[in-house]
Formats: structure tokens, C-alpha cells, sequence
């Protein structure tokens, strides 16, 4: 199996997480493909140890150092190298045999070892958002530098960037990102304030991971996709549009020069998204189920409420200002949602809370890499001080 030349490998960063989990499956139906060459975990031992004993990849990174013992011990039957800590994950990432690099980790984390595989030259197929919102300018420079192809694995980003397959020379008026509105669409502002971690963890549409659903939940998850699409696809703030679709058919849209949109569909299923960035260019057969117009025959789309979600403002806001404060953003959202998650702040209080960090911390203009780590952290500690 491992010297046929047409398997692409393929190294999965958060392979216990949502999307980690789905990305197996699509490899796992695909077996002529693909196959797994890295799995990494930060914390989720049990499921790391059951995937590789199913996998057997080459290598398995735990990057909690103090869970390394156990998931050795696990594996100690099989012929699997095991690496702990965050320095593994950057170099498991440039492991020669690696054809794709899938970098599924929530939040900041997920940044440097993206930059890792991006100057191995790896195909990086993008599902950590945070990588872009972040430090997008300086991962599209190293990108370029580098010549490495970065496949989108979000369904709003795939959509836009599959209307755009065969547009090379057509100029784009605009993007048009689709948001279900999450749980929450209809409440009031006086009802947000009392809605609970419970309510706000039930997404209409999708399953996902906890801090996603909740990005979803407040609005912070559009605005991460619009400052993401502005770096993956080259836009200015105003050719970014959003729009509330609750039905989660139609992943977004892109209107051209000559008023002409293109849609991409489809049921909401990761799957899809995540086996058109391994398979690019092709599109691979499937047995998944098929969009029946007659059953989903009412599409609506209406404008999103930016003073009931005011985090999509911050995001717009954040991307017009550039320079760090997209980074700051981030960091202050990871604190408020992992406060909101245990119960420490209230639904409201985390939008407060980011606005505040915003206002409070070091602006730079032109960050380098050293700058994003200190406002990463000087953010973090700031949204700290007002929990």
C-alpha cells in the first residue's frame, strides 16, 4: 500500500475534532486516495489511541507533553512513532512523504504549525480559521513565497471557491458569505441576555465543536470568515458581503463584474468540503445524500443584525483597521468563550468584553511574527482582567 505513488498522504491536525473525525471518514471511503500519514491530538487520548490502532499512521503527536506516556504505552504494540508537545507538531508537519497538510485545531494554536507546512511546501487544506484571521498577511506572503497551494475547508470558503473554478481572468464585484444565524436569530436583545451555554451549544443546522457552535451562536464565526476570505481570495472589505440564509443550503456566492452570481449548494455536511479540497481539482464520487429540491423548497435570505451581534461589526471593524487587531480579536474571543463555556459570563457580556480588549490593547500596523505572539498573549491577559 505504502509505494503507490498515486496515494496522496495526508497528516491531520485535531484528528479527535469535528472535522479531524470527518476527514477520516472521507479518507476511510477512499482508501485507493488516500492514506493517513500523521494524526495529532491536543487532549482527546482515548479517541488519538483508537484512531491510530484503525489508521496506523506513521506518527501520532500528542501535544499535551503529560498524556505522552499513556498514548505510548497504548501504541507501544504498533509500529507508530509517538512525539508529544508543540514543538512536534511543527516538525511532524514537514515530514517529507506529507502530500497534504489538514490543519483542523481550533484557535491560535493553529497558526505556527500552518506556517511550518507552508514552507515544506505541503497542500495545506484550511479548516482552522483562526490561522488567517490572525496573521493573514503574513501567511499569505509565505504562501506565495513558497508556491503552496492553500485549499479552503470551510463550506462558506469551499463554495466561494469552487464558483470561482474557471473565473481566473473574471474580476469579482463581490462575495456573498451565507449565515444560518445560528440559535439565536430571532431572540431580542433582552432575551440574549439570559440564554445559556445549553441553548447556545444547539446549532439548527450543523455539528461542530464546542467553540465553533458558540461562534456561530454570538456571530464571531461570520466575521472570522469574512477577514479569512478577504486573505484567501484577495478582496477589499466592501467586495465582502453577509448574508442570514437559515436553511444552510446555499454555502455562499460570488457576484461577478457583470452582476452575474454564482452559487455553490448542497446539504450541510462537511464532508463535501473536505473531500473537494483532498480530491482538487477533481471532484470524487460519493455516496452521501442528495440535495431534493421539492424537499428544501423555500431558500430565504434576510440582512444580518449587527446590534443584536455586534461581533460581526467588531470583525468588519478589525479588518478595515488591519495590522494586529484581527489577532487581538481572536485572542480576546478564545478567553470570553472559554469563560461562557464554564458558566463565568453571560451571553451579552462576551461581546462587552471583547469590545473593551480592543480598545485597551497595543495597536501595531505592520506586525511580524514576534508581534502576533505578544499581542496574542497581552490580549489574553487584557480580556483576563475584565472576567
Amino acid at each position: 500500500m505504502g509505494n503507490n505513488k498515486d496515494i496522496k498522504r495526508v497528516a491531520i491536525l485535531g484528528s479527535t475534532g469535528s472535522i479531524g473525525k470527518q476527514a477520516l471518514e472521507v479518507i476511510d471511503e477512499n482508501p485507493d486516495l488516500f492514506e493517513v500519514y500523521a494524526l495529532t491530538a491536543n487532549n482527546n487520548t482515548t479517541l488519538l489511541i483508537e484512531q491510530a490502532i484503525k489508521f496506523k499512521p506513521e506518527v501520532v503527536v500528542i501535544a499535551n507533553e503529560s498524556k505522552y506516556a499513556e498514548v505510548k504505552e497504548a501504541l507501544a504494540k504498533q509500529p507508530i512513532k509517538v512525539f508529544a508537545g508543540r514543538d512536534a507538531l511543527n516538525q511532524v508537519v514537514e515530514m517529507e512523504p506529507i502530500d497534504i497538510v489538514l490543519t483542523a485545531m481550533v484557535g491560535y494554536a493553529g497558526l505556527k504549525p500552518t506556517m511550518h507546512a507552508i514552507k515544506a511546501k505541503k497542500i495545506i487544506a484550511l479548516a482552522n480559521k483562526e490561522t488567517l484571521v490572525v496573521a493573514g498577511e503574513l501567511i499569505n506572503k509565505l504562501a506565495q513565497e513558497n508556491a503552496t497551494p492553500i485549499l479552503p475547508v470551510d463550506s462558506e470558503h469551499s463554495a466561494i471557491f469552487q464558483c470561482l473554478v474557471g473565473e481566473d481572468f473574471n474580476s469579482i464585484e463581490k462575495i456573498i458569505i451565507t449565515a444560518s444565524g445560528g440559535p439565536f436569530r430571532k431572540k431580542s436583545i433582552e432575551e440574549l441576555a439570559t440564554v445559556t451555554k445549553a441553548q447556545a451549544l444547539k446549532h439548527p443546522n450543523w455539528t461542530m465543536g464546542a467553540k465553533i457552535t458558540i461562534d456561530s451562536a454570538s456571530m464571531m464565526n461570520k466575521g472570522f470568515e469574512v477577514i479569512e476570505a478577504k486573505w484567501l481570495f484577495g478582496l477589499k472589505p466592501e467586495q465582502m458581503d453577509v448574508v442570514v440564509h437559515p436553511q444552510s443550503i446555499v454555502h455562499s456566492m460570488v457576484q461577478f463584474n457583470d452582476g452575474s452570481v454564482k452559487a455553490q449548494l448542497g446539504l450541510p455536511d462537511m464532508k463535501l468540503p473536505i473531500q473537494y479540497a483532498f480530491g482538487y481539482p477533481n471532484r470524487l464520487q460519493n455516496k452521501y445524500p442528495r440535495l431534493d429540491f421539492t424537499q428544501h423548497n423555500s431558500l430565504t435570505f434576510e440582512a444580518p443584525d449587527t446590534k443584536r451581534f455586534r461581533n460581526l461589526a467588531f470583525a468588519y471593524q478589525a479588518m478595515h483597521k488591519g495590522g494586529n487587531l484581527p489577532c487581538i480579536l481572536n485572542a480576546a474571543n478564545e478567553i470570553v468563550v472559554a469563560a461562557f463555556l464554564q458558566d463565568k459570563i453571560g451571553f451579552l457580556q462576551m461581546s462587552d468584553i471583547i469590545e473593551q480588549t480592543m480598545n485597551k490593547c497595543t495597536f501595531i500596523q505592520t506586525p511580524t511574527y514576534e508581534d502576533y505572539v505578544l499581542s496574542d498573549k497581552e490580549a489574553r491577559d487584557i480580556t483576563l482582567s475584565f472576567l
